[in-house]
């Protein structure tokens, strides 16, 4: 098996991009031209790389070819984005690789581009990129091709080579599970089990126990062999389950009005392992947006906006107000699955104000555009 963070080092070791490998200080695909920028180089990996993985490693700065590491990217519809702007789309995985000497929650994203040996084009158009363009790479530049369109395998024995200089072995798991362990908090529970007779999946949390279910928050999930980690913030609501050949995570959201607060299926992952020494992660979007009470959701939804100029004025809270805060991206996010006109356009303003009071607050507001946008990637 690959130990993805020797990988990543492997990769590094050749200072400048090619046809096989590519890096990033970080993905932007909150744009058109990011996105558009992003599939035009899974095009031209996938074109040139007919027989062997491709990768791009995001979080690295260019220049010095130093490891920054990027926030974490728990965006698993990416391969939705592929299929819906690309014809013959490869599969692409995004896994958070940790590394030690990066800060607390930065890792080093690694996307995988797996080989299908068939030419990969731009089924639409996007930004300046037409419908039907294709692209290969050439060195470490994308580069559109419009004669002499033929995949040729010419990296099969390099990307090999690498790879299995990025082998894992038992010393290094051990030496992962004991990290693991040791460098989680008292409070927090923490187990680990051995799946395939291969894979270690070592997890904490903070536990609690609401109506019979146990429930984690502040969870941590580190795929030992791979080098792969999985996270869940404060706010997050986790049920862990397993099978023999499955660990599976269901995330809630704590959702209501005037504390008549009900926990909603948010999405379920199955890291699914299989005999042959590999493993897939599959991700189900479970969620169905609560209808609630118009009346009582409006009175929120203008108590919201009070709050939301006295943080643009500037004004000062009183204690009551300062907990309210912490509820306000939630109670917008009501408004917007409940179809309230705005109700995102105030989501919106809020966002440099909390930002720039206080991180706690602004987290509240990345964790609801993250539902948001597993909800609108469905």
């Amino acid at each position: 098996m690959i130990n993805k963070r020797l990988l990543v080092k492997a990769l590094l070791s050749h200072n400048d991009e090619n046809s096989f490998y590519d890096k990033k200080l970080k993905l932007n695909l909150s744009s058109k031209e990011g996105k558009a920028k992003f599939l035009k180089h899974i095009c031209a990996l996938s074109n040139s790389n007919p027989k062997n993985n491709a990768y791009i490693v995001v979080g690295i700065e260019d220049k010095a070819n130093a490891i920054v590491g990027v926030d974490f990217f728990d965006d698993s519809k990416l391969q939705n984005l592929i299929n819906a702007y690309l014809d013959n789309p490869p599969l692409v995985l995004y896994e958070n690789i940790p590394f030690p000497h990066l800060d607390e929650g930065k890792v080093v994203g690694l996307v995988t581009i797996r080989p299908i040996d068939q030419i990969t084009a731009l089924r639409k158009n996007i930004w300046k990129y037409f419908g039907g363009a294709v692209f290969f790479r050439e060195g470490s530049i994308s580069m559109p091709k419009v004669f002499d369109i033929a995949l040729k395998d010419s990296n099969s024995e390099r990307v090999k080579t690498i790879e299995q200089h990025a082998q894992n072995n038992i010393s290094l798991t051990l030496d992962g599970v004991v990290d693991f362990l040791q460098n989680h908090r008292e409070e927090l529970t923490t187990n680990y089990r051995v799946f395939k007779e291969t894979f270690v999946v070592c997890w904490s949390g903070l536990q609690k126990k609401v109506k019979n279910k146990t429930y984690y928050s502040r969870v941590d999930i580190e795929l030992i062999n791979e080098q792969v980690k999985l996270f869940y913030s404060n706010l997050d609501e986790v049920e862990i389950n397993f099978t023999e050949d499955k660990f599976i995570l269901t995330e809630y959201v704590l959702l209501g009005l005037n504390g008549q607060n009900k926990y909603y299926p948010l999405e379920q992952v199955n890291i699914c392992f299989e005999e042959n020494g590999s493993y897939s992660l599959q991700t189900k979007l479970l969620f169905e947006p609560p209808q609630l009470d118009k009346r009582s959701l409006m009175h929120l939804l203008n108590n919201n906006n009070v709050l939301l100029e006295k943080l643009k004025n500037k004004s000062k809270f009183s204690l009551k107000e300062e907990g309210e805060l912490f509820n306000l991206c939630a109670i917008y996010m009501l408004g917007i699955f409940n179809d309230i006109p705005k109700a995102m356009i105030y989501l919106e303003q809020a966002k440099f104000f909390l930002k720039s009071r206080d991180p706690a607050l602004y987290q509240t507001y990345k964790d609801c555009q993250r539902i948001l946008r597993k909800v609108k990637y469905n």
